[in-house]
């Protein structure tokens, strides 16, 4: 081995083990570093240098004690900083980084959209056909190729013959989030569908199983097929894969306690995304370029399809009505929430689960975005401070998400 490469390969060794020492009292830096001097620019105009931010991350994640964290900029619709801070799995000292696999929760859902899309753009689906035309038996019969769950519930409501692809993908269905969270877990339709906004993964696989009946096709092949393949995601699934073993994040709960990491689900489109930071921002950067899709495609994703005005988007706030959000015209489109500003609409995807919250912008006027990804159950506490460091987004509507701040801690629900 040269004196050079032992050298680097001393200093490396050197600063994962800095890293090791001081997690505990804080997150380190230690992969996807801008160079030294450079800056980003914000939704505002004005410009951060790479290195005070660096800094101020990493002051935040120790403040609020966030186990893992991924940051990423987006300036002329490319990574200008991504930054991996902290571990991947706490008890073995493992340090996070960019192309580390982390589970992507309802990141899912975003990416679900563009494979809708493209099948709209080929004639598979219409938007606006109700479900139940694609299928020969009741749509409550159908079982899909990746996702089997009983759909018999629906079978004494007519009301499910209604529910078009546009209302699955905008929440206006009238299914709960998921059945396991109603009282007697049974799947039902709350309201009539296209009526309102609610936050509905069940909506997202119904549209799935009727997706797999028509293309004959599992969701993992359309999405390698429409997506993954195209974008160059290539540590990207719906499913766990083999690859994945090498390195990957453990979810952490607030104290730092290890969630069991679930390797066994069945693809589900709105929640079952295995990713990268590196492979998320491409799929982020062919968002902000409109690639993949048509000019019209991507117009009818990031239009407005129903205004959102209830005080959370879960909990029991999401039962209240509010006027809170009428400044930002808080809507949903067809996968991604909506908000209005100054500086055009900007449209997010969360992701959330036990050990897992994820934030994601863009604002295609001004090809600017922001990717946070976390194996940290802390983390959404910082992101009402990182949207403002980062991209001067104070737009976000963070009540409405429940995101609570770690120096508010009267605020914590």
């Amino acid at each position: 081995m040269t004196t050079t490469a032992s050298a680097e390969r001393a200093d490396s060794i050197r600063h994962v083990l800095e890293c090791v020492s001081t997690v505990l009292l804080g997150a380190c830096a230690i992969n996807g570093a801008p160079p030294s001097g450079a800056t980003i620019t914000r939704l505002d105009e004005t410009t951060v240098d790479t290195a005070a931010l660096t800094q101020q991350i990493e002051a935040l994640t120790r403040a609020a004690n966030v186990h893992g964290l991924t940051v990423t900029i987006f300036n002329d619709a490319e990574p200008a900083y991504t930054r991996a801070f902290g571990v991947a799995d706490l008890s073995a000292g493992k340090p996070l980084r960019t192309d580390t696999e982390i589970y992507g929760a309802s990141l899912s859902k975003a990416v679900f959209s563009v494979l809708v899309m493209r099948l709209v753009e080929q004639g598979v689906l219409d938007l606006d056909k109700p479900l139940q035309e694609y299928v020969r038996t009741p749509l409550w019969e159908n079982r899909g190729t990746s996702w089997h769950e009983d759909l018999s519930d629906l079978r004494s409501d007519p009301r499910y013959r209604r529910i078009t692809a546009r209302m699955s993908m905008s929440h206006t269905t009238g299914l709960p989030g998921w059945r396991w969270f109603e009282p007697d877990q049974k799947l039902r339709i709350h309201f009539e569908p296209g009526a309102r906004y609610s936050y509905s993964g069940e909506g997202m696989t119904l549209l799935q199983i009727v997706i797999e009946k028509l293309t004959g096709k599992s969701l993992e092949q359309l999405m390698h097929e429409h997506v993954f393949g195209p974008y160059g995601m290539t540590m990207s699934s719906y499913t766990w894969q083999p690859r994945f073993e090498a390195d990957y994040a453990i979810g952490h709960a607030s104290d730092g306690k290890l969630y069991p990491k679930d390797k066994d689900n069945a693809a589900r489109a709105p929640s079952t995304l295995e990713t990268t930071t590196d492979d998320y921002a491409r799929f982020m950067t062919a968002v902000l370029r409109r690639e993949g899709l048509s000019d019209s495609s991507w117009n009818e994703i990031f239009t407005p399809q129903v205004r959102i005005r209830s005080r959370t988007q879960f909990g029991p706030g999401a039962s209240e009505t509010t006027s809170a959000n009428d400044g930002i015209e808080l809507s949903y489109g067809l996968g991604w929430g909506l908000q209005r500003t100054p500086h055009g609409w900007g449209a997010f995807k969360e992701g959330h689960g036990d050990g897992f919250q994820h934030y994601s912008i863009v604002y295609p006027e001004k090809k600017l975005g922001l990717l946070l990804m976390s194996n940290s159950d802390n983390a959404e506490s910082i992101f009402g401070h990182l949207l403002a460091l980062t991209i001067a987004d104070t737009f976000t509507p963070l009540e409405w998400e429940n995101y609570q701040p770690y120096d508010r801690p009267t605020s914590r629900r």
